[in-house]
């Protein structure tokens, strides 16, 4: 008798979603969050930026994802570590879709 498969998820420790709806608002906001706080950190952390060559935007990215957990919107973070692992997966998650779905230009 075949057995029944599970879906394939990411499993992140320390990091939960209450559901489709609460993953569904905590994007929403993580969204806002990054196009209105991103952009004022990133300049103000400029010198920091230029030292680091751009990977202090890692923890601009998981101090953001972090904020977002614990608003209670349907995220919950458990530490800085798990956010950082989250922001980096979202990260990489965001750049595969964006190919995969980035309008085409004329070059062969």
């Amino acid at each position: 008798m075949p057995s029944r498969s599970t879906p394939s998820r990411i499993s992140i420790p320390g990091i939960t979603i209450s559901g489709p709806v609460g993953a569904l608002v905590a994007a929403v906001v993580l969204g806002i969050v990054n196009a209105v706080l991103r952009p004022i950190l990133v300049i103000l952390s400029l010198p920091v930026e230029i030292l680091t060559l751009g990977l202090f935007t890692f923890i601009i990215n998981a101090a953001l994802f972090y904020l977002v957990g614990h608003l209670g919107l349907g995220l919950s973070v458990n530490g800085f570590g798990a956010a950082l692992i989250g922001s980096i997966v979202l990260s990489i998650v965001s750049y595969v879709l964006s190919m995969l779905f980035a309008p085409r230009t004329g070059r062969v």
